[in-house]
């Protein structure tokens, strides 16, 4: 078994208000929710940035990272206008 656990920084450089930020993580955390994936918004006070901690487990490396890249892809196509960085470490 695998546990991957990582950061999704987001940058939002539109958003001028915690409330736009937290409608924004909102949404995104919705569609993490199909991964069967544990989510925590970790964000400072700084509305411009983002980050959500997430941790999965996964049968093998291999799932991992193809969990990972499937999360990476759902999130550029359905919020095309935010950039996204995804780090994070399997073991």
């Amino acid at each position: 078994m695998t546990i991957l656990n990582g950061y999704i920084d987001i940058h939002l450089p539109h958003v001028s208000s915690l409330k736009g930020r937290r409608a924004i993580l909102n949404a995104i955390k919705e569609r993490l929710r199909k991964y069967n994936l544990s989510q925590l918004d970790i964000s400072g006070e700084y509305p411009k940035e983002a980050t959500i901690a997430i941790i999965f487990l996964a049968p093998d490396s291999i799932k991992a990272q193809q969990q990972i890249e499937k999360i990476e892809s759902q999130l550029e196509s359905s919020f095309p206008e935010i950039e996204f960085e995804i780090t994070y470490e399997m073991s």
